[in-house]
């Protein structure tokens, strides 16, 4: 899944953030809406959770204009404005859904991961091909009843890959899913993931190479 958090309080969007990468979620951060519409003009989100009252450009006309442009990503508001009416203003303008602070953190972590099943064409709770089960919603996956012991980003590429269900998925299709902006395009950050991830899914190979076109499972 692929996060853009857009909150002017650093410290919040920073912490907001590293807690939502702890579930395998790619995740960028803007800290103005100047910032936030340039990604959104750039990267296909899965959900935006976003700060309602933003420097440079507001937030209101961040989702607006992010709705009326038919994108999937998923809006949760998250804005010290609690009252009824203020929430009621906010679903008005296209927000999937309002968070106030202060938040549960447990709670904000299930809202992004409900719009997230949202943004994306309807599938089994949980994800299973080639003997491999996956669980999205509490990060456990085995495979012919082994559990696999995976780090994050491994976890993020299998379930892109279990989510394409058999068809080809590009490297820059892994990179914009399962990667932040920070990735480096040139690298072989992708064939390196991807191989460990056959390590550890052990025989027989289910992850195949499709030259120049990326990797099916």
């Amino acid at each position: 899944m692929r996060v853009l958090v857009v909150e002017d309080e650093r410290d919040l969007a920073d912490l907001v953030a590293e807690g939502l990468r702890r579930y395998a979620m790619a995740v960028d951060v803007a800290y103005d809406g100047a910032a936030a519409t340039e990604r959104l003009a750039v990267h296909d989100y899965d959900v935006l959770v976003l700060d309602r009252d933003l420097p440079e450009v507001h937030g209101d006309e961040i989702c607006r204009d992010l709705t009326a442009s038919g994108a999937r990503t998923r809006i949760l508001m998250l804005t010290a404005a609690a009252t009824v009416p203020e929430r009621v203003a906010g679903l008005g303008l296209g927000a999937d859904d309002y968070l106030p602070k202060p938040f549960d953190y447990a709670e904000l972590v299930a809202r992004v991961q409900a719009l997230g099943r949202r943004s994306q064409a309807a599938v089994a709770p949980v994800l299973t091909r080639a003997g491999i089960v996956l669980d999205p919603r509490h990060l456990q996956a085995s495979r012919d009843g082994r559990y696999l012991r995976l780090s994050r980003k491994e976890y993020a590429v299998l379930e892109v890959l279990l989510r394409a269900q058999g068809a080809v998925v590009s490297t820059e299709a892994l990179l914009e899913s399962a990667w932040d902006e920070h990735a480096d395009p040139f690298t072989t950050v992708v064939r390196v993931v991807v191989s460990r991830l056959r390590a550890k899914l052990g025989d027989p190979p289910c992850i195949h190479t499709v030259p120049g076109a990326g990797y099916r499972l």
